[in-house]
């Protein structure tokens, strides 16, 4: 069974093993289990990153992107198979296949994140997704 559903910080935490400073996703917009999800990740100055990465020129590491998209697709995941990390449940990113990085992620910037489900096989899952 498919549902369009949205999540907020609370719900989000839930279905993540991730906290901070170490949680990418802010909101959840929309959700259709099964198949497709799109999260929002709020960039602010105040991320814990952005002291180092640069001082003077503040860019998020693009490795921090592909770990949001990847929580965007953990959260998907989970939710598909009604299961949560309290549960014993855990999801590992193994990989990732034809990354490019168009342009910088700057404070300020609030990042669209999709995430859809190509394959799942035996415990292992496919996505396409997509920083914007």
């Amino acid at each position: 069974m498919t549902k369009k559903t949205s999540m907020d910080i609370h719900e989000i935490l839930d279905h993540l093993p991730h906290r901070y400073p170490f949680v990418l996703i802010d909101k959840v917009t929309s959700m259709d289990l099964g198949n497709e999800i799109t999260a929002i990740k709020n960039v602010t100055i105040n991320e814990p990153f952005f002291q180092g990465h640069f001082p003077y020129h503040p860019v998020m590491p693009g490795v921090l992107i592909v770990e949001a998209m990847a929580q965007a697709a953990g959260i998907l995941g989970f939710k598909t198979q009604n299961e949560k990390p309290a549960d014993g449940s855990l999801y590992l990113f193994v990989g990732c296949d034809k990354l490019r990085f168009k342009r910088q992620v700057v404070p300020g910037d609030q990042l669209s994140l999709e995430a859809k489900v190509i394959s799942e096989k035996r415990g292992i899952w496919k996505f396409e997704c997509s920083a914007k």
